[in-house]
């Protein structure tokens, strides 16, 4: 027994092992199958998805998990909480299923994230919730009184929708004691009830007799349906009503009109009379049929009620009886076989699409799940769906059918942004019908598309001296991409101008890409500039592109000519010297002003033009060239020297000019003019010794000035003390009469004051004092005389002489109001020149005037040749300015090297 009992307990494992493995093979290949009683409320628990499926409720929710609604009745519903299916309504199997045996419904998930279908099949069950019931609740049948025993009668037939043990199950008669009940099992395994006379009738005993027709379903509890027979007696009625055929077949196609006949019973009675007159009337017909056809009793023909849907039914079968008036009849069964007609155009159903799409999605990637179904059949039913137009989509078939809409290709939003995908569904009928549906698909951009400038390169002229702050140019930029992507932004690669950053120049605004100059430029410093302008738009990672810009710098006319020879003097303006031989022909070359613009163009053009000069008409300029050159011969009536003063101008707009002095010593040769200067010319020596000597010699002079006036005031200081001192008879001056004088405090001035003419030359033995004749005159104004006159101081000493009275000036009166400083004043300079001390000081100060100008000559000479050699030296490095002043070094020549050999 135990043996047997682990037999059994094996058997069970290795089922239940099968069915987990089944079901386990059906979650793999996506198809889920449950089963649920009918009747259940809604709501109620189908099975758990999430678990069968192995998808976790977060991802479930995440990826959009939902039941496809195609437009019918929705049964199911699907908690994306929890993952349950529950039911969506009350399910009646009868309803949904009537006339089937295994009632199974169908329904799909689709998962968005996935786009995967899983197809779930819910058998649902039977439960005893109908009793059987007839058609005809009170039937009733005639039969003749001769009637014999044994005869049986088809009873009405009662229907249960419930099958299985649920369905009808058995019959009961009761009521009379003629009649008894056998059930026959028909083809179909339906039970047929027959009513069996068990005893003969007598219409004159009982006319009418009264049965109960019991029908009973097996069910717990069972459930029953009942029918009152009422059989009434008639008078004898030999024949029966007999149909033509005993089975009655028919095919029609479904688009038959309404109210068609589809086919016509025929049956006869042989007898005559009432006995001879036939009815027909459905035995066996089910509600549905009952809807659809009608029987008239009195023709035998079948009409259509309403339009067939092979759909719906392809085929019925009924029964049809032929009554005479007697009681008697005939039973023929009908089939009438439906056609399929293509009427059912292909239901495209869009089960789950995307809306938008990256535009770097792979090829192959699932834009759109369809379902297709064609409600006819065979070829009518068979669909096929096509893409319409050029697009980089394809369909693909998925699951049962369904089919998915995949890229082809990569897709490119700069190309085409938005797509309208019309996808046609044709059956095969003909002629063929089709649907359409349409899906719109958003291309998302990606950033693959770098700014693009307008141009190749850019360039702009910019004028000089331009404000801070100015526009130059505006660069500009495109991206293909969309939103943030193709938002474009400019900056400044990294560069440097002159040692300084580019950035300290130029600056781009990041937004418009104007490009703005920072600082004024000049063209003498900065003639171009070069930088990269760096578009890069907003995308992650962002995606850039560079442009040259080309800055070029216009002239203007912002600098003066700058004059090279001659050099400049230490003081202001230009200054040189040039010697030229008073026997030059017409047109010799005399000097070269030299001179450059820093401009360019037309603003370093260069014209020389002669404003002033000592002697006009003697010299001339050229008038590109600057060379100086004699207009006409020298005559001797010409100064021997000559300041000429040249004006250099440009060509800019306001002209430009500088000037430049000429002096110009018309001399044979350079050892006469030194002569003149008094001295040989010295060795030349550095511009800074020359500084030196010349600060030296000032400083000197000044020193020997000082000390002069302070031994001249010293000495009248002297003269005064020792005139205080001497007596009144001693003052006075030999050579000149005593009324010339007035004496104040023992103090004798001079009454007149006398002029003479000296002259001085560098020897002192050459100098020479002459006396002018009316040299003399009053120092002291004329006032009228006092009441008495005060004695002259000397007058006894003039007497004494014996100087003749005319031989002086007259006296004057003297002024009695004269002060002492003032006689003093009018005292000095004769004093100072008949003291032989001063002379001889005067004598001094004379040869150290002499002396100080040979130094000066030896300096300007020195001056003159270190001139020359800048010259010379400027003449060199003017080689490279050829092109802006029409000549080369070997134009250059002075006038002394054509004069002397030196």
């Amino acid at each position: 027994m135990c043996a047997a009992r682990e037999r059994r307990w094996s058997r069970r494992q290795r089922a239940l092992l099968c069915c987990v493995l089944v079901a386990a093979w059906e979650a793999v290949w996506g198809q889920l199958r449950y089963s649920v009683p009918e009747e259940l409320p809604k709501g109620s628990f189908v099975g758990d998805v999430a678990k069968d499926l192995a998808l976790q409720l977060p991802a479930l929710r995440d990826r959009g998990a939902r039941i496809l609604d195609r437009g019918r009745t929705r049964y199911f519903a699907l908690h994306a909480n929890s993952g349950h299916l529950v039911t969506a309504e009350r399910l009646d199997r009868e309803q949904l299923c009537e006339g089937v045996q295994r009632c199974v419904l169908r329904c799909e998930v689709i998962v968005e994230g996935e786009m995967k279908v899983y197809e779930i099949e819910v058998e649902i069950t039977d439960i005893n919730d109908n009793a059987p019931s007839f058609r005809e609740s009170e039937p009733e049948l005639r039969m003749s009184e001769t009637t014999p025993p044994g005869s049986r009668f088809p009873l009405v037939e009662a229907s249960d929708p419930d099958v299985g043990v649920n369905s009808l199950q058995s019959y009961e008669l009761s009521g009379d004691e003629h009649f008894s009940l056998s059930v026959q099992a028909g083809a179909d395994g339906e039970k047929r009830p027959e009513l069996v006379l068990a005893k003969a009738l007598d219409r004159e005993e009982a006319a009418f007799h009264e049965l109960v027709l019991k029908a009973i379903d097996g069910g717990e509890p069972a459930r029953t349906g009942t029918a009152r027979i009422r059989v009434s007696v008639l008078d004898a009625n030999d024949n029966a009503p007999v149909f033509s055929q005993a089975v009655y077949a028919v095919s029609v196609p479904e688009d038959v009109p309404v109210g068609s006949t589809l086919l016509t019973l025929t049956a006869t009675d042989a007898d005559e009379g009432l006995n001879g007159d036939v009815t027909y009337s459905f035995k066996k017909i089910t509600d549905k049929s009952l809807k659809i056809f009608y029987l008239d009793s009195e023709t035998g023909s079948i009409r259509l009620l309403r339009s067939l849907d092979f759909e719906e039914g392809d085929s019925y079968e009924m029964e049809v009886q032929a009554h005479d008036g007697g009681g008697l009849f005939h039973t023929a069964r009908i089939s009438i076989s439906v056609t399929d007609v293509n009427d059912n155009a292909p239901e495209l159903t869009v089960s789950s699409a995307l809306s938008e799409i990256s535009e770097d999605a792979p090829p192959g990637t699932v834009v759109a799940l369809l379902h297709v179904q064609d409600r006819d059949s065979g070829t009518n039913g068979e669909v096929r769906c096509s893409l319409v137009g050029d697009v980089p989509f394809r369909l693909r078939s998925s699951v049962g059918s369904y089919y998915s809409v995949v890229t082809s290709r990569e897709l490119d939003r700069e190309e085409v942004s938005e797509y309208n995908v019309t996808v046609w569904a044709s059956d095969g009928g003909s002629p063929s019908l089709r649907s359409s549906a349409v899906l719109a698909l958003r291309v998302l951009d990606v950033n693959d598309n770098a700014p693009v400038f307008a141009e190749a390169r850019y360039s702009a002229r910019l004028p000089e001296n331009n404000a801070e702050g100015a526009l130059v140019l505006t660069v500009r930029a495109w991206d293909a991409d969309w939103g943030q992507n193709a938002r474009v932004r400019y900056r400044l690669a990294e560069g440097r101008v002159r040692g300084a950053p580019l950035s300290s120049y130029v600056s781009v605004q990041a937004e418009t890409g104007a490009l703005y100059a920072l600082r004024s430029f000049d063209y003498e410093e900065v003639r171009e500039v070069g930088l990269w302008v760096r578009a890069e738009d907003g995308g992650a990672p962002a995606l850039s592109s560079n442009v040259s810009v080309r800055l070029l710098i216009v002239d203007e006319n912002d600098n003066a000519p700058q004059v090279l020879y001659p050099p400049a003097a230490a003081g202001a303006g230009w200054t040189g010297v040039e010697l030229a031989p008073r026997s030059a022909e017409p047109g010799a070359l005399v000097a070269k002003v030299v001179a450059v613009d820093a401009d360019a163009g037309q603003n370093a053009w260069l014209s020389y033009e002669l404003a002033r000069a000592t002697e006009p008409g003697l010299f001339r300029v050229g008038l590109h060239s600057g060379e100086v050159r004699t207009a006409r011969s020298p005559l001797a009536r010409d100064a021997p020297r000559h300041s000429l003063v040249v004006v250099v101008k440009d060509q800019g707009r306001p002209a430009l000019s500088a000037t430049a002095t000429l002096t110009v010593v018309l001399a044979e040769s350079v050892a006469e003019l030194l002569s003149e200067l008094g001295s040989a010319a010295a060795p030349a020596e550095p511009g800074g010794s020359l500084t030196r000597w010349l600060v030296l010699a000032v400083a000197a002079v000044s020193c020997l000035f000082v000390a002069f006036l302070l031994l001249l005031l010293a000495l009248r200081l002297r003269r005064w003390r020792r005139s205080q001192l001497l007596p009144p008879a001693s003052g006075a001056l030999r050579g000149v009469p005593a009324s010339h004088f007035v004496g104040i405090d023992g103090v004798r001035a001079f009454l007149h004051s006398y002029s003479h003419e000296v002259s001085l030359t560098a020897d002192s033995r050459k100098s020479q004092r002459r006396w002018a004749a009316d040299s003399c005159c009053n120092t002291l104004p004329a006032r009228p005389p006092p009441d008495k006159a005060a004695p002259l101081l000397g007058e006894d000493a003039a007497g004494a002489r014996g100087a003749p009275p005319d031989a002086l000036p007259k006296e004057e009166p003297l002024n009695p109001d004269l002060s002492r400083m003032e006689l003093e004043v009018a005292l000095l300079p004769d004093i100072f020149y008949n003291n032989s001390c001063i002379h001889r000081i005067l004598e001094s100060f004379r040869m150290l005037l002499d002396l100080l100008a040979t130094l000066l000559a030896h300096i300007q000479l020195a001056i003159d040749q270190y001139s020359e050699k800048i010259i010379v030296d400027a003449f060199k490095t003017s080689s490279q300015l050829e092109f802006q002043l029409g000549f080369g070094p070997s134009d250059f020549h002075c006038t002394q090297s054509e004069t002397s050999p030196e």
